[in-house]
């Protein structure tokens, strides 16, 4: 005797796998812009590092080259250096658009850094 099988459990690991698939693509996406992120918040935190070497208008060209080569938006190059006796703060605040399908948001990222040198 033979059993009939249903074609349900196929369909529904091919949505599942579509489902899947979908996830990936659009996270990888996303996570590309929080990857840029923490690399430009790692090049701040190494020009806190070696602030004693490097003067504030150095450290400003050094980290606009940086969000230029991250290919971050303009505002990232607007980076701000805060002095006080040996301790150096560097801040930035740039948007990005992102877009999914049936939702699109701007995400606000604000990399800093602090240190004493």
């Amino acid at each position: 005797m033979v059993n009939a099988r249903r074609g349900t459990s196929s369909l529904g690991c091919l949505v599942t796998l579509l489902l899947l698939a979908a996830a990936i693509y659009f996270s990888v996406s996303i996570g590309e812009h929080f990857w840029r992120f923490y690399q430009y918040q790692d090049s701040m935190r190494q020009e806190v590092r070696f602030a004693a070497h490097n003067s504030d208008a150095l450290i400003v060209r050094h980290l606009r080259e940086r969000a230029d080569s991250l290919g971050l938006p303009e505002a990232a190059g607007e980076v701000t250096v805060q002095r006080d006796g040996r301790h150096i703060g560097v801040e930035a605040e740039y948007y990005v658009h992102i877009e999914l399908p049936l939702f699109v948001r701007e995400v606000r990222f604000d990399p800093h850094a602090e240190g004493v040198f």
